[in-house]
């Protein structure tokens, strides 16, 4: 149901070098254009305190990316960024000069021509591209893996998009849309990288690293923790970026939190030699946002220099945390939590309330100090599936099969 592993090989110090790209400056560039966006709001930062005193840690902190862009998602925020840049590129000025009303314009529309974006993606990535292509009168090719949501499909398909589900898994299916962009002309908008193809990834990374900087906008002191769900790491290298970058002498403990069916950076931290672990197959989760089995070899490479620990979850873990996410204690406040958005909560109340777990809590250094940051990166994006769990009780939390597990 859980298990933890801690990084062996996590430097001991920030190289400046390695968070360069997600400087203060930097950031500020990116979140500067994403504000000009009429629908852009910061998005909540919720102190669960009750919450807190019940798992004995010190604070835990609750950023809600339901209320980004009116998307019920943070995955906008890199794509926004990504495509900025890249229209950026095709009229020769700088990202600084431009706001999302002047690429409207119908004389920058006739310079940029008939573009067409690409993407594969479970539901929120592509959404994102999509709304945005459709807020610019251009146009999205977007693929789904094997098993994506219908509910997830029609929300694309309302964004205007081309869309279909593939017949293979997400990875397979990043190589489909790189095909097709190479044979179509299209540009495409992926958020993890290869040889070849890293600046637009990095720009995500960067869209992504603007959540972090509203975080410590709103946090009055920085955490201790930070549990961060992976999938193929941009989200979580991005808002890591950031978050070194500020504090490089006493940085926060990152942990990576995957579904057990794609822990690809769980599985690379348990080998001795620390070697990237790729997953196959179909990735059978209801984490469908994190059922990516190749990581971002850029993100990667960072994370694995930086990331404290990784755990690797079943699904009944994010079904748990939807429903204290949904079911919040006295006092708190309530937080609509998808299946890829509520499984660092369902792992964080795990490892604080189970006595079998109490090895695993030291191992990642979590402790009555502990000011712990969590990020519930999407609502209820395929609202009958939140009902069936939150409601109906589909993934029950079966402790005796963890304590099974665990022979305790």
């Amino acid at each position: 149901m859980l298990k933890t592993e801690k990084n062996r090989r996590q430097w001991s110090h920030v190289d400046s070098s390695d968070v360069q790209e997600f400087s203060e400056a930097k950031i500020d560039t990116v979140l500067s254009f994403q504000r000009t966006h009429d629908r852009y709001a910061e998005t909540p930062l919720r102190s669960l305190d009750a919450l807190a005193g019940e798992l004995g840690v010190s604070k835990v902190y609750v950023k809600d990316e339901s209320y980004r862009f009116g998307l019920n998602a943070f995955k906008v925020m890199g794509g926004i960024y990504a495509i900025a840049n890249c229209l950026a590129e095709k009229l020769k000025l700088p990202i600084e000069d431009l706001s999302f009303e002047m690429l409207k314009d119908k004389k920058v529309k006739e310079q940029l021509g008939d573009l067409t974006f690409i993407s594969a993606t479970d539901g929120n990535h592509g959404r994102g591209i999509a709304w945005v292509a459709h807020e610019l009168g251009l146009k999205s090719v977007i693929r789904m893996p094997k098993g994506s949501s219908l509910k997830r499909l029609e929300a694309i398909q309302a964004e205007g998009a081309d869309v279909e589900i593939s017949d293979v898994n997400y990875d397979e299916t990043v190589r489909i849309c790189d095909q097709m962009a190479r044979e179509n002309g299209y540009l495409m908008i992926q958020d993890t990288s290869w040889p070849g193809y890293e600046k637009i990834p990095l720009w995500i990374m960067q869209g992504y690293a603007a959540i972090a900087m509203e975080i410590l906008d709103q946090l009055p002191e920085p955490p201790t923790h930070i549990l961060l769900q992976a999938g193929v790491g941009s989200y979580a290298g991005g808002i890591a970026g950031y978050f070194l970058h500020k504090y490089p002498e006493a940085p926060p403990k990152i942990i990576l939190v995957e579904p057990n069916q794609a822990d690809c950076y769980f599985k690379s931290f348990e080998n001795e030699d620390g070697a990237m672990q790729s997953v196959g197959g179909e990735m059978a989760t209801i984490m469908a946002g994190l059922a990516c089995g190749e990581p971002n070899q850029a993100a990667y490479e960072f994370l694995c220099k930086y990331a404290y620990g990784a755990i690797s979850c079943s699904d009944e873990v994010t079904a748990l945390g939807m429903r204290i996410y949904g079911n919040p204690m006295k006092g708190d406040a309530q937080v609509i939590s998808g299946e890829s958005g509520a499984v660092t909560m369902g792992a964080l109340y795990l490892l604080c309330s189970e006595a079998a777990l109490v090895s695993s809590k030291k191992e990642l250094a979590i402790d009555r100090s502990s000011r712990v940051l969590l990020i519930s990166t999407e609502g209820d994006t395929d609202a009958e599936s939140y009902r069936n769990i939150v409601w109906k009780g589909e993934y029950p939390n079966l402790l005796g099969k963890l304590r099974d597990e665990l022979n305790v």
